[in-house]
């Protein structure tokens, strides 16, 4: 089973450094600008940097999930690749919270979750309805 899913365990593994990097990146911005924890406000960049990792954070059981599903059942290429572009979205998310464009990378993200699960239903229908 390790072999047949190397490419979604190291992707996985490459998601878990995004979650650490949006937690260092909030961990530098409290420091900072000096807002201790348990507080979330302060300074706008704090906010944005602090509210992306919230997001990122949020998603990411759902994400995982999927990401798995979809790679064994359905195909571990293209639920990687779906994965990638997902993972990236957050990234693009941190550096649009305060401007008016920050719908565009939030919408893509949840299109391609919703993508992901087409991908994993569409291959759990497989495996269970073809012989």
């Amino acid at each position: 089973l390790a072999k047949k899913n190397i490419l979604l365990g190291s992707y996985h593994s490459c998601v878990l450094f995004v979650l650490a990097y949006f937690a260092l990146q909030v961990i530098y911005a409290r420091r900072k600008y000096k807002i201790s924890p348990p507080e979330t406000t302060g300074h706008p960049e704090f906010e944005r940097i602090f509210r992306a990792q919230v997001n990122c954070s949020e998603y990411f059981p759902i994400f995982i999930s999927l990401l798995w599903v979809a790679g064994i059942f359905f195909h571990q290429g293209k639920g990687r690749r779906m994965g990638m572009l997902h993972a990236l979205a957050p990234l693009a998310v941190s550096h649009s919270v305060f401007s008016p464009r920050r719908l565009g990378p939030l919408y893509a993200s949840a299109r391609l979750l919703w993508l992901l699960l087409g991908l994993a239903l569409a291959g759990l229908l497989a495996h269970f309805l073809l012989p």
